[in-house]
């Protein structure tokens, strides 16, 4: 697998990038080292669509320019996709021509900027995420007046996904589409071998500890269950005299560590590194005890593992270690369903820990978004309402392994999963996955502060959290305190340049 290096948000459409890295693409490769394809779970074949009148649009002709790649579809199959797309809407559409603007995602962002900066952007702009929004936030257009105009029902959708696309509580800017909430995965046998419980199915379910005792389910009792799961090269756990850390063959825990906010909310709550006045860097304390937890786990306890070992071969050379086979629980989005089966075929997913009492579970999510200079505003309305909502919303789903955002439609995506079949007819997902605790983990998702919320100099400051997981994941005698306080100089030396 090649390289997975910091993954600057959802400026990519990684459910579909991890889809094709386990795939073998040979297309070319997307920011996350990954490529988009078609191995990755499918979206449902029903088509279940929120009731909504036909819109009564402004005369045309127009043209409207959907521009891509902020986010996803940089893949062949991807384009070809959108293509027919394009034709299908104006096959219905005769007054609207669908121009595709495809920029390849390494150059997207400064061909977008200079568009904007033009004073003629495109119409429409997906699929992207959060952070792919948020890095030109002020740019897209509220699509309330025009929801409430055409009467297009969101009823379908849960509010917090709605909150998602929803800034200071006012506007919407996104209807829901694609989502990628996060869960935990783990390895049963390994448990089994250990003699341990399981982690929890449910939120709120305690936890059995080896001694009988039932304990909550939060990152204190991580640590000690990954501390036992943590075997050294002679089979002794992190809690034994004579446990070699030079040696260590199955590490414990491994977060998803590809950006130090996803880090700080997913362990402990949610937070912004930039002020209520939107140019002052902030640290927020749970996301300060999450970043020394981890390096404390890595560099004192040893039950995660540091850059260095992420990289070797051994340990998939920094692209999923849990598929490794060699690590025992792993905190990640949905997304890593598409090639959790590298991982061998007994694991499971589990609920979320808790700290102090409160669940936070990131999510990822990609939609289409309008910008708010377009000169056919309602039109390109349309247009993506066929695309979230209308006949194409499933082609264009299945396009970029997307799960669905509409409640109706996220049954049948995990029946579908049920009943791939691998080359010798053999179930590629194992009986019995707790796919329940993935819709469950939506009501403790990082809406109200998204961790790729907007910043200052958006870009920049990424480049910023680059550098400090890479010196924390890496170096080992840090002063951490002392670290976080330079990130924050550093970003605010990014945020005011």
């Amino acid at each position: 697998m090649p390289a997975r290096p910091f993954r600057p948000g959802a400026l990519i459409a990684a459910f579909v990038l991890l889809a094709s890295a386990c795939g073998g693409s040979t297309s070319t490769a997307s920011p996350s080292g990954q490529t988009a394809g078609s191995a990755g779970p499918s979206a449902p074949s029903t088509t279940t669509t929120p009731s909504t009148p036909p819109a009564t649009l402004p005369p045309g002709p127009v043209t409207l320019t959907w521009f891509c790649c902020l986010g996803g579809g940089d893949e062949e199959s991807q384009q070809k996709t959108f293509a027919q797309l394009a034709k299908d809407f104006e096959a219905t559409h005769p007054d609207i021509k669908i121009k595709i603007d495809h920029t390849a995602y390494e150059g997207a962002r400064d061909a977008f900027a200079v568009k904007v900066a033009s004073g003629n952007p495109p119409d429409v702009v997906g699929p992207l995420g959060v952070g792919g929004a948020s890095a030109f936030e002020g740019q897209w257009l509220d699509l309330q007046p025009l929801v409430d105009k055409y009467q297009v029902d969101l009823s379908g959708y849960d509010e917090q996904m709605l909150n998602l696309y929803k800034a200071g509580g006012q506007g919407l800017y996104g209807i829901p589409f694609a989502i990628y909430p996060s869960e935990l995965y783990y390895q049963l046998d390994m448990f089994d071998e250990a003699g341990l419980e399981y982690p929890p199915s449910t939120y709120g379910e305690q936890y059995k500890m080896p001694d009988g005792t039932m304990v909550d389910w939060n990152y204190d009792t991580i640590r000690q269950v990954a501390m036992l799961l943590t075997i050294d090269k002679s089979g002794k756990n992190a809690t034994e005299a004579g446990f070699d850390p030079s040696k260590i063959v199955q590490y414990g825990f491994e977060p998803q560590r590809d950006d130090l906010r996803t880090i700080g909310a997913g362990f402990f709550g949610q937070g912004r590194l930039v002020g209520d006045d939107g140019k002052t860097a902030q640290i927020p304390d749970p996301w300060r005890a999450a970043w020394k937890w981890v390096y404390d786990g890595i560099w004192k306890d040893h039950f995660i593992m540091s850059d260095q070992v992420y990289q070797t071969p051994a340990f998939m050379g920094g692209y999923d270690a849990f598929n490794s086979g060699k690590v025992a629980m792993n905190t990640n989005f949905l997304w890593s369903v598409c090639c959790i089966t590298e991982a061998g075929g007994n694991w499971n997913l589990g609920a979320l820990p808790s700290y102090q009492g409160k669940v936070t579970a990131p999510i990822n999510a990609d939609t289409f978004r309008i910008t708010k200079a377009s000169k056919h505003p309602e039109h390109a309305f349309e247009f993506v309402r066929f695309l979230v909502q209308g006949e194409g919303k499933t082609k264009m789903l299945n396009a970029i392994s997307g799960f669905p955002a509409l409640k109706a439609d996220q049954a049948s995506f995990f029946t579908q999963l049920e009943q791939q079949k691998d080359d010798k007819g053999k179930n590629v997902y194992p009986a019995g996955v707790n796919w329940t605790v993935v819709t469950d983990a939506i009501q403790y998702a990082d809406v109200g502060m998204n961790t790729e919320s907007p910043m200052p100099n958006y870009n920049k400051s990424l480049d910023v959290l680059v550098k400090y997981l890479t010196k924390f994941t890496g170096t080992p005698g840090l002063d951490v305190d002392a670290e976080i306080d330079k990130m924050k100089s550093d970003l605010q030396k990014a945020f005011n340049p």
